[in-house]
């Protein structure tokens, strides 16, 4: 999986005069879960912005005073009306812990059901994956090649080893539906 490192520095204190002060200076207050203790930081806002203005999936390298830590970005918080960043918060990775991610789902393939005027419906843009860091996706392919008109693409047929999908295996992934164009022509070829 692709990696976006952010440099940040240490917080002295983390009340709110002071969180205060970082937000009006151009930094976002951070803090990193999942170790022994959390590690609360602050980094520039425009380090954020690959990480979380992008339909990608990205693990974080986080900097914080030349001492490196992956982690991903578990919960973030916009401010209501600026849509500003207010608050991120990040889970530290381990390589013998498994993470569970919303890993996104690409499509591929030509369908033969929207060759001859079905249409194509994409239901599940994103799937919650469990997995070791090392095995993390960067997307998850699913082939439409096959799926005629009425056809559905399940969970089951993108199953994979290296990572086990948090869905119930009746989940539709993508589906060819009858358009209205694909049904006028039946009923004119019926007709005829």
């Amino acid at each position: 999986m692709k990696s976006i490192t952010i440099k940040g520095s240490k917080r002295e204190s983390v009340g709110k005069v002071a969180t205060k002060a970082l937000r009006n200076a151009g930094m976002v207050p951070c803090v990193i879960y999942g170790g022994d203790k959390p590690i609360h930081f602050s980094a520039e806002e425009k380090a954020f912005k690959n990480l979380v203005y992008t339909p990608n999936v990205y693990t974080a390298s986080i900097d914080v005073d030349g001492q490196k830590i992956p982690a991903i970005l578990q919960d973030i918080q916009f401010h209501p009306v600026s849509d500003r960043i207010l608050h991120v918060d990040f889970y530290q990775l381990f390589d013998d812990k498994e993470i569970t991610m919303n890993i996104p789902v690409k499509l591929v393939g030509k369908s033969k059901g929207v060759a001859i005027g079905g249409a194509l419906r994409h239901n599940l843009r994103k799937m919650r994956v469990k997995a070791l860091p090392a095995n993390l996706p960067d997307f998850i392919e699913a082939d439409i090649t096959e799926l005629e008109i009425g056809n559905k693409l399940y969970v089951t047929e993108l199953k994979n080893d290296k990572y086990s999908i948090l869905h119930p295996d009746n989940t539709v992934v993508a589906q060819v539906r009858m358009s209205r164009n694909a049904s006028k022509a039946a009923t004119q070829e019926a007709e005829a």
